[in-house]
């Protein structure tokens, strides 16, 4: 690894910690490592915090967990203070959250923004890390935190002729920080996941036609959003030890709703429609709490499926526009269940045209038009939605090389390879956030962000205790998870669908269930069980480890 001639002139900084990321768990991560009297240093790509909410922009931005419980709650003070005005709070309103958090806790003197992470290089012989950035400086640490993001990498499309379309170009994930008008525009849109089911509304109210490229057409709830009213806040807020310990032990997905005591075909026909049309009309990601069974049984699974696509037919009026707003790919929630408002709705508008790309793909992008197989669509503006290399993809960006010289894409060409989704053999220090084999992007991200952080953070006061200088995941340890992460998935409904869970979204990535599905509080329980067996699976060393292992 070269370093200029100015940077290698005086010795390198050194940190007991280097972040990657300043998003929700490189903050948090941050703030607990200065609790603990760590020297850190967070690098982070953009020019402010806030990771995933920092970036993506685009039109209809919000959350899919409601506010009060997408927010940290390692402060007491914090939650009790901070008024979220909406039921799903907006991009706007939790960017600044992410600031209030980030001047409140005087976080950023520690934080170095814009400032791409290049390469990590494990040297054996010190037992640390070399950190370069792309402006060519090279710092040192013991340990390196991965708080990159599992949906911050937006993928491009490639679609030929893409470069030469005249009009604008926007990625739903690399939005323009000046707002956008499409007012009086022809506005193409490929793509109908999360964040093109959230803009298609907005975008249709403002241009004069939107063209809609789907592929792939996806099951969505209405959000039901509305403004929080102060008794709300006020529940949430006297209840917030029981919502949270629900959130953490008992939800297997992080979010605190009323849990379902019978599978879907418990229930008489009458009585299931009955219990979908209250999930229905309360809106959310609950939708999928309705029964215990969705996500394990096909023929549960399909008595929700059946009534969403119902749904669907009452809402849109073109028959055959319907049909094709009905998915039939995959089991309901096998992709992640996406919330909108007013989504269907908006196929109604008289300048909304959806245009089916699965009976007639693109074959290329014109100077001025998107054409398929069928003809030309003739566009002023382009919005791709066509989502991130997830899980993996802000990872794979860095050239990170642990023991031999191996690199950690090397590793995981064939798919990922964690042990509790924290750490990777042949990579000692190296921690990753809600990395892959964790429950991360199948969760309230928020909880499992504070589980993960807590858990290296105690971690490092451990070792630091005990003198220890390394600590690396077993390949037996390893092994053991892969598999266990694999035979959980397809216990479940959820390898069916071609999803960027499975990296199916990406051509050429590796088809592999990436997140833990066994649950929030199961998987919490394991790490608190292997770190209370002295970091069971782990091998750690040091002068203190290696005199104890001389005496015996």
């Amino acid at each position: 690894m070269s370093t200029s001639p100015s940077a290698s002139a005086t010795p390198a900084a050194h940190y007991d910690v280097v972040v990657v990321g300043a998003g929700f768990s490189g903050m948090y991560m941050l703030h607990r490592l200065r609790g603990l009297g760590f020297t850190a240093r967070v690098y982070e790509q953009g020019s402010g915090v806030g990771g995933t909410w920092y970036w993506n922009r685009y039109p209809g931005a919000r959350c899919d967990v409601e506010s009060m419980q997408y927010s940290y709650s390692f402060s007491e003070e914090l939650q009790q203070e901070w008024d979220w005005s909406e039921r799903y709070a907006p991009q706007p309103e939790i960017l600044r959250y992410a600031n209030h958090v980030a001047d409140r806790f005087d976080l950023r003197s520690d934080i170095q923004f814009d400032t791409r992470v290049d390469a990590a290089v494990f040297d054996e012989t010190k037992k640390l890390w070399s950190v370069t950035t792309a402006d060519g400086r090279t710092v040192t640490a013991k340990f390196v935190v991965l708080a990159t993001g599992c949906l911050s990498n937006a993928r491009k499309p490639d679609i030929r002729g893409l470069d030469r379309f005249k009009g604008q170009v926007y990625h739903t994930g690399h939005w323009p920080h000046d707002q956008v008008d499409f007012t009086g525009l022809r506005v193409g849109v490929i793509g109908t996941g999360s964040s093109g089911i959230q803009s298609i509304p907005v975008i249709a109210e403002q241009a004069s036609h939107l063209t809609v490229f789907q592929r792939t057409a996806n099951f969505s709830i209405p959000a039901r959003n509305a403004k929080l009213l102060d008794e709300e806040r006020a529940w949430f807020r006297a209840n917030y030890p029981e919502i949270r310990r629900v959130e953490r032990e008992v939800a297997r997905n992080g979010i605190y709703t009323d849990l379902p005591d019978r599978g879907a075909l418990d229930d008489g026909d009458n009585e299931r429609r009955a219990c979908y049309e209250a999930r229905w009309q309360r809106g959310g990601l609950t939708f999928m709490s309705a029964y215990n069974n969705l996500a394990l049984d096909q023929a549960a699974n399909d008595t929700a499926a059946n009534f969403v696509r119902e749904k669907i037919a009452e809402i849109v009026k073109n028959p055959e526009t319907a049909k094709l707003l009905q998915p039939n790919s995959h089991p309901i929630g096998s992709k992640r269940i996406c919330v909108d408002t007013d989504y269907f709705a908006t196929f109604n508008r008289p300048n909304v045209t959806l245009v089916d790309i699965k009976s007639s793909p693109i074959e290329e992008i014109t100077e001025n038009a998107v054409r398929t197989t069928a003809g030309a669509y003739e566009l002023d503006a382009l919005v791709l939605a066509t989502g991130f290399d997830a899980m993996t993809g802000s990872v794979a960006k860095i050239d990170i090389r642990g023991r031999d010289g191996l690199t950690l894409n090397a590793k995981w060409a064939e798919g990922p390879r964690t042990y509790l989704g924290l750490m990777s053999n042949g990579f000692p220090n190296l921690f990753i956030i809600t990395g892959p084999g964790s429950p991360s992007v199948l969760s309230n991200m928020i909880v499992s962000i504070e589980q993960h952080v807590d858990w290296i953070s105690d971690c490092l006061d451990y070792m630091r205790e005990r003198e220890l200088d390394t600590m690396e995941a077993t390949r037996e340890a390893e092994d053991k998870w892969v598999a266990h992460v694999n035979e959980v998935a397809y216990t479940t409904l959820y390898p069916q669908a071609n999803s960027w869970y499975m990296g199916a979204n990406i051509p050429g990535k590796p088809r592999i269930f990436m997140p833990y599905i066994g649950g929030v509080g199961p998987y919490r329980q394991i790490c608190n069980e292997v770190a209370a067996k002295g970091y069971d699976g782990f091998a750690m060393t040091g002068a203190a480890r290696q005199q104890r292992a001389a005496a015996f």
